[in-house]
């Protein structure tokens, strides 16, 4: 149908493997003596300015997730999923207050990501959702979802991603991020399923997706570097460490993962990232977890 919807009772789909996503109370230190200068990233320009847009983004990110979400909430009979929209709503607010934290201080650093969580770019985003219909925003979230969970794939997997140089506070922010977005990584595909979504748009709005996050990407990133004067002045290592960026274990073969998600029939938990969420809680929250006295 036009909004996406193919009908369907309001329950959890069969093939899900549902679980509760856990909503952390949790506060980081972004304050003085924490940081390892403006290019925190093993003083890797491009690196850093990468992962500045990325934090610059969450914020207004999360809380369209949110609302994505909050437009079927009282539609939901089952409750187990019930319970899991709720632990991902609680997740998602967590990552934003957090971000915004972090955000504050990269703004100071000099980068310029302000613009993603101002007023014009929150008018903007309401008024793509309204564009988009409930269904299509739903199947949105869902897709961006599988983006973040194989990024955070990466990130928890990966010795040599783990090994890079940088501020330990913002490392053990993006750890922290990664592992609750693989805990919820299937409950808005899982609410988008339970609502009747459809599998063609589905697939359509990642196709879509897909076909403008690079464009997006290297524009957004071109535009952070050409705002910084340091930046401007050494173009050389700039189109090195670019290719150290997008040649490197975060983002090289990216694509043939998240083309996953297009085959009819697919469903997150078609990646098995148990041990990796099994591991990284120990890591993070267990008895001697590196963030137990974050916690609040």
């Amino acid at each position: 149908m036009a909004d996406g919807h193919s009908g369907g009772a309001a329950v959890a789909p069969a093939g899900a493997k549902p679980g509760y996503p856990t909503t952390r109370r949790i506060r980081f230190n972004f304050g003085d003596g924490q940081a390892s200068g403006k290019y925190f990233v093993d003083d890797d320009i491009v690196f850093s300015h990468f992962v500045a847009g990325l934090s610059g983004g969450f914020p207004p990110g999360e809380e369209a997730f949110i609302r994505s979400v909050r437009r079927f909430a009282d539609q939901i009979s089952d409750p187990t999923l019930k319970k899991r929209v709720a632990g991902f709503i609680g997740q998602e607010s967590t990552h934003g207050q957090e971000h915004r934290r972090l955000n504050d201080k990269l703004v100071a650093l000099g980068y310029p990501i302000a613009w993603w969580d101002s007023k014009p770019m929150e008018k903007g985003m309401l008024r793509l959702e309204r564009r988009l219909g409930r269904y299509r925003h739903l199947a949105l979230t869902a897709a961006v979802e599988h983006y973040t969970a194989v990024l955070a794939q990466r990130i928890l997997s990966s010795d040599e991603l783990q090994g890079i140089p940088g501020d330990a506070e913002v490392w053990n922010l993006l750890n922290w991020h990664a592992l609750e977005e693989l805990e919820h990584k299937s409950v808005a595909f899982d609410l988008y399923r339970a609502m009747g979504g459809s599998e063609r748009v589905r697939i359509e709005v990642m196709a879509v997706l897909g076909a403008l996050t690079l464009p997006i990407v290297v524009a957004s990133l071109a535009v952070s570097l050409a705002r910084d004067p340091n930046a401007r002045r050494q173009p050389l290592r700039l189109v090195r460490e670019a290719h150290a960026l997008f040649r490197g274990p975060l983002l090289k073969g990216a694509t043939r993962e998240l083309a996953k998600y297009l085959r009819p029939g697919f469903h997150p938990d078609d990646i098995d990232t148990r041990q990796i969420l099994e591991h990284w809680r120990r890591e993070l929250f267990g008895a001697d977890g590196v963030l137990v006295d974050h916690l609040k």
